[in-house]
């Protein structure tokens, strides 16, 4: 078996540079691209393989649940481990339910890093001490449970209530995703009704209410 490729996806350019040099010291492993967003990981995803996807959560433009989501359904070959400071369940279960094959958080050490990815490449499931705590007695304890509120939208009501929350007006939108003004606005539309929301600011609260951005954004 060759080097497990690894691509990173992270917003922070000082933490992607750490964990390049730290994957640099794991034997038989190596970065083989890098993505700021979510989008940038889906494209990467698609053009480069990798085995593994090294995925943050909070990223601007695409969240990392998102892309986890669309890189597992286009890519299946490629394998996400997420890697977060979120430990909430919340947060475990999304990643989970979109295909995330591992979930570590950011707090771990480097051998448990490395134990985590090569878990991963070979295909089996990963979840950190600190992860399993929060999941294994949920899923002892309960049934099928009910899809949450953010799972009731579709990708792309997620997708523009993300940008909107990151204060990307509706002409702005449109150029990145490659809609219309008209469409983007009935989107809008469509999410007020829903979530039953009346202004911009209550889907900004709502987004980040629910994990969409983080606080801080």
């Amino acid at each position: 078996m060759g080097a497990i490729r690894v691509l990173l996806a992270d917003d922070h350019a000082l933490f992607r540079s750490g964990l390049r040099a730290l994957l640099k010291g794991f034997p038989d492993m190596m970065v083989v691209a890098e993505a700021s967003n979510g989008h940038e990981a889906l494209r990467l995803a698609k053009e480069q393989r990798p085995d593994v996807v090294l995925m943050d959560i909070s990223m601007p433009d695409l969240n990392g649940l998102d892309a986890a989501a669309q890189i597992v359904r286009e890519t299946p070959d490629v394998r996400v481990l997420v890697l977060s400071m979120h430990a909430d369940e919340a947060y475990i279960n999304r990643a989970l339910k979109a295909g995330a094959t591992g979930y570590l958080l950011k707090t771990a050490s480097g051998p448990e890093l490395e134990l985590a990815i090569r878990a991963v490449a070979r295909g089996d499931a990963y979840l950190g001490p600190r992860v399993a705590k929060h999941v294994i007695p949920d899923y002892l304890t309960r049934g099928v449970e009910a899809p949450d509120a953010v799972e009731r939208l579709t990708l792309r009501q997620r997708e523009i209530l993300q940008l909107i929350a990151e204060g990307s007006t509706s002409k702005q939108i449109a150029q990145r995703l490659g809609l219309s003004v008209k469409t983007v606005e009935r989107h809008r539309a469509d999410l007020m009704k829903r979530l039953g929301i009346h202004d911009i600011a209550g889907l900004v609260r709502w987004a980040i209410a629910h994990g969409l951005v983080p606080f801080e954004a």
